[in-house]
């Protein structure tokens, strides 16, 4: 499963799994991968609705309700919609950025790609992530997807993790092995 999760792993794995096997049913693989993409990006944006996502204090109604405020005004669509209320009543919501990166994965198998988490310090432009998603086609020789978010605490410069393997060239982490460095030359 692609979450980093153990926790929810077997959760995200089995509601993952039916709502790919749904949406390929229905021929709308596209049209869920998009409305997830809109939901992921709104978790991102507020912290509100991350909050209500996340925490157990919310009771299911409360959380129904919202959630569906915002998918009406997100414009997104049927499948993707009641797939969230049936997380929400379920008491499952905490689960669910797991279940987008595992339906994504299904999804990256099921047209032969693979996965790219990409993290950065600050939003990529449209150009960058185009010649990232390149480097990474050649050195791969498959057709990658970008899952790309920003973590302002890297400083600069990018982590990407594809499956199991994971390349930081963070400024972070290259600043933490220097403190490290000069503290062992003491």
């Amino acid at each position: 499963m692609a979450t980093d999760n153990p926790m929810t792993a077997g959760v995200a794995g089995r509601y993952a799994s039916a709502l790919f096997e749904l949406a390929n049913e229905q021929n709308q693989l596209d049209e869920v991968d998009r409305d997830l993409g809109k939901f992921t990006d709104l978790l991102d944006q507020s912290e509100d609705l991350s909050r209500l996502v996340k925490s157990p204090a919310f009771a299911a109604e409360e959380q129904e309700r919202a959630l569906g405020a915002v998918m009406d005004w997100a414009a997104v669509g049927a499948t993707t919609g009641n797939f969230l209320k049936v997380v929400t009543r379920n008491r499952r919501l905490f689960a669910a950025e797991d279940m987008i990166k595992t339906f994504r994965s299904l999804l990256a198998r099921h047209r032969g790609e693979v996965v790219a988490e990409v993290k950065s310090a600050v939003t990529l432009d449209t150009a960058q992530l185009s010649a990232l998603k390149d480097k990474l086609k050649s050195s791969y020789g498959k057709d990658v997807r970008l899952d790309a978010s920003v973590d302002p605490s890297l400083l600069g410069g990018l982590i990407i993790k594809i499956g199991s393997r994971m390349f930081d060239s963070s400024l972070k982490t290259k600043l933490t092995n220097l403190k490290v460095v000069l503290k062992g030359a003491d």
